[in-house]
């Protein structure tokens, strides 16, 4: 309850229960949070990184080091906390990677804001210098990334190996077999529009079936329907496929207004139940007449019209949802039909083969050997639930990576060699800057470094031995791309390593951390009207988090 005095009179202008933390109290309570945030996600940043274990009210359980993932789960409380699990699910949405990276320099930007405004540095000038470093650090980004193709096969290698390398889905041999089947996914949904290459990700189907081992996930040049064929006397197998995909019901439609049909004589309901089967009869003849031998229907098919098909030797699927549809019409060449009278033989695609098959004891259908799809699955298997959730993490976190340096055509090197550098530099330009701003551009500056002091740690070196001597390195001439070996636990060059990441990736993830930290500390005052205190949530101390 916030109180307050006019003229005498005591006066209340929130209600009963209502709690307020004002000025400096409320930005460290907010730092502390922030910072809380990012360290429960920091030790599962790279190659070493350690999983988490994610227990829902229902008991479902999750076990994964993707941070996105991980902080989605959690079931966060605090309203500073929910903005850093936004800035995850921006970068996972935006470019699929990097999102621990994004969320542990928010929590490093904000620990030294908050060492800056202990010294009496107004939060003005820190957001100010922030935003002056994060221009710098993408200038010198851009200076420091190598260009790359489509065809660079060696280099898309590297750069999906680096992504998937933190991942916990089996031997270095199945995740190199992973890599390419995403290289291969990615590359064959590439569009090249007005010289620019462009990447729609949601057109690399990933389905996921328990059984067999993560060596059985197969790429399908095509689409696979988790459903089966509509009727039992329909052929399971049809090759060179004529596709056409319908958004009508093979069904009579209801009408929309209430009707009643009076029948007095068997006569009249005979000449009823043959006018049905008559117009079904019809909406079939129109697909026959297509010359098509396998359709997919948006809506239902009715048992009558299902007999007919089949008799046809048509393979019909039937309720199929509209974001299949659409990979069907992206990977056959097939047109979205809304009205039987409109089909005709121009509006199909072409398959070489669409298959019924049992996979994981459910049939599901194979729409595959198409000729140049642009949309295409991936079929993982894995012998458990949860094994088969974080290989599918780790397909979604390599195809961002491979799509962000596809569609921008940089890349820089990793093991925090990017990092080092561009602290080194940043002190430079923080001398020649002055004023208060020089104080949070060095701030910055410190925050970087947190990646390759992880990566350090999760090693086992020593993390200031390790940051001494990547500082000495980075000061000679060729230094620049020397990082953190976690393998060797040794300071190496990461370009013949082959640890490079995407340029695009490390880009947006220093945007998304400084936006987030420029909006944290842009809070002086913080007002709870639940009856909690804005401290914490559901009467936790301040600084908590409510648990998963």
């Amino acid at each position: 309850m916030a109180e307050n005095q006019l003229g005498g009179q005591q006066y209340m202008i929130l209600p009963e229960g209502a709690s307020r933390l004002i000025g400096k109290e409320a930005q460290r309570t907010n730092i502390a949070v922030g910072y809380a945030v990012a360290s429960i996600v920091r030790t599962t940043l790279g190659p070493k990184g350690m999983d988490k274990m994610l227990v829902s009210e229902l008991g479902d359980l999750i076990i994964t080091n993707d941070g996105a993932t991980i902080l989605e789960e959690m079931n966060v409380e605090h309203p500073v906390a929910k903005i850093l699990v936004n800035v995850a699910k921006t970068q996972d949405k935006e470019v699929g990677d990097g999102t621990t990276t994004a969320v542990i320099l928010s929590g490093d930007l904000l620990r030294n804001a908050g060492s800056l405004l202990d010294q009496g540095v107004p939060p003005a000038a820190i957001i100010k210098g922030y935003e002056m470093a994060q221009e710098k650090a993408k200038t010198l980004l851009r200076a420091a990334a190598n260009p790359i193709t489509v065809e660079d096969d060696e280099k898309l290698q590297e750069i999906a190996s680096v992504s998937v390398g933190s991942k916990n889905v089996g031997s270095d041999q199945t995740k190199k077999y992973l890599t390419k089947l995403a290289i291969q996914a990615v590359k064959q949904v590439a569009i090249k529009e007005n010289g620019q290459i462009r990447i729609d990700r949601d057109f690399i189907k990933i389905e996921k079936k328990e059984g067999g081992s993560i060596e059985d996930t197969q790429f399908i040049n095509g689409v696979l329907i988790d459903k089966e064929v509509a009727h039992p006397g329909m052929p399971k197998m049809i090759k060179n496929a004529a596709i056409a995909i319908l958004d009508v019901a093979l069904e009579i439609e209801k009408t929309e207004v209430d009707a009643k049909i009076e029948i007095t004589s068997p006569d009249q309901m005979q000449a009823f139940l043959a006018q049905e089967e008559k117009m079904l009869k019809e909406m079939v003849e129109k697909v026959v007449a297509s010359k098509a031998n396998a359709i997919f229907v948006q809506k239902g098919i009715d048992d009558v019209a299902q007999h007919y098909l089949s008799k046809a030797g048509i393979m019909a699927v039937r309720r199929v949802k509209k974001s299949d549809i659409e990979k069907i019409s992206r990977a056959t060449g097939a047109k979205l039909i809304t009205s039987l009278d409109d089909l005709t033989q121009s509006d199909l695609g072409f398959a070489g083969l669409v298959e019924e098959r049992k996979v994981g004891g459910e049939q599901m259908v194979f729409v595959e050997k198409c000729k140049d799809p642009k949309s295409v699955t991936i079929l993982v298997r894995a012998g458990t639930k949860q094994a088969a959730d974080e290989v599918e993490r780790a397909l979604t976190d390599v195809m961002g990576s491979l799509a962000s340096v596809i569609e921008d055509g940089k890349y820089i090197t990793g093991g925090g060699s990017t990092e080092v550098e561009m602290a080194l530099k940043l002190r430079d330009y923080a001398t020649d800057v002055g004023g208060r701003e020089q104080l949070a551009i060095q701030a910055f500056a410190d925050a970087l470094e947190v990646v390759p002091k992880t990566l350090a740690e999760s090693a086992g070196m020593d993390p200031i031995d390790t940051l001494v001597q990547l500082r000495s390195k980075h000061k000679l001439k060729d230094g620049k791309i020397f990082g953190v070996d976690v393998f060797k636990n040794a300071i190496s060059d990461m370009d013949k390593l082959g640890v490079i990441e995407p340029l695009k990736v490390k880009s947006q993830a220093i945007s998304s951390a400084v936006e987030a930290a420029a909006s944290i500390l842009r809070i002086d005052d913080m007002i709870s009207a639940k009856g909690r205190s804005p401290g914490g949530a559901g009467g936790m101390p301040p600084g908590g988090m409510g648990e998963d």
